[in-house]
C-alpha cells in the first residue's frame, strides 16, 4: 500500500508544482514596463490551443501538438521564466534539462517516458509536431506582444520581429501575418446585444 501512496502523492505534487505556473509572470514582459505581464501557465494555456490549430492546418496530429505544448515550460517551475537577457549569462537550457529530470522522477515510469519524449520532441524539433509546438510557442508570444502594442507598449516590436524571424511552418508564417493585421478587440465586436 506504501508504493501505491507514493505513486498518487508524487502525481499529486507534480500537479502543484506544475499549478505554479499560474503565479510566475513572464519575465520579458516586466522589461517593457507591463505592470502585470501574462504567467507561463496563461502562455502555455493558449500555446495548446494555436499548436493544436497549427497541427490541424499542417496535417499533422493535433493531439499530439497540443500535449507538446502542454509539458514544454513546465521546468519553469523550478527555474524560473528566464528572459533573452539572463540567458546571456545563464545557460537555461541546462538548468531546464536538469529540473525536467527531476521533475520526471515523481511521475508513474510509463507516463515519464511518454513526457519525456514529447520533450525532447519541442527540444529538437524530432518530429512535425515538435517543429509545430516550437512554431506554437513563438507564435504565442508574437500574439501576446500584439496586444501589449495595441494597448500601447511600443517596445514589443522587438519581440514581435524575433518570434516571426523563428517560425517554420507556412501556416505558423500566415497565421503571423493575420495576427499582425487584425486588432485583438477584434473577435468580440458585432457580439453585444
Amino acid at each position: 500500500m506504501e508504493n501505491i501512496t507514493n505513486k498518487f502523492e508524487n502525481i499529486v505534487k507534480y500537479v502543484y508544482e506544475a499549478g505554479y505556473l499560474k503565479h510566475l509572470k513572464r519575465a520579458g514582459w516586466s522589461m517593457l514596463g507591463i505592470p502585470a505581464p501574462e504567467s507561463v501557465a496563461e502562455h502555455t494555456f493558449r500555446t495548446a490551443i494555436l499548436g493544436y490549430m497549427l497541427a490541424s492546418l499542417e496535417g499533422a496530429d493535433p493531439q499530439k501538438t497540443a500535449t507538446i505544448c502542454l509539458f514544454h515550460d513546465i521546468p519553469e517551475a523550478r527555474i524560473g521564466d528566464l528572459h533573452r537577457v539572463a540567458r546571456r549569462y545563464i545557460d537555461a537550457k541546462e538548468g531546464e534539462a536538469e529540473a525536467f529530470a527531476e521533475q520526471m522522477q515523481r511521475l508513474p515510469e510509463e507516463a515519464a517516458k511518454h513526457v519525456t519524449a514529447l520533450f525532447r520532441d519541442y527540444e529538437e524539433g524530432l518530429s512535425q509536431e515538435g517543429v509545430l509546438a516550437k512554431d506554437a510557442d513563438l507564435l504565442e508570444c508574437l500574439v501576446q506582444a500584439r496586444e501589449y502594442q495595441v494597448q500601447g507598449y511600443a517596445g514589443v516590436s522587438d519581440w514581435i520581429e524575433g518570434c516571426y524571424k523563428g517560425l517554420r511552418s507556412a501556416s505558423a508564417k500566415q497565421l503571423a501575418d493575420v495576427f499582425l493585421r487584425v486588432d485583438p478587440q477584434e473577435w468580440w465586436k458585432g457580439l453585444k446585444k
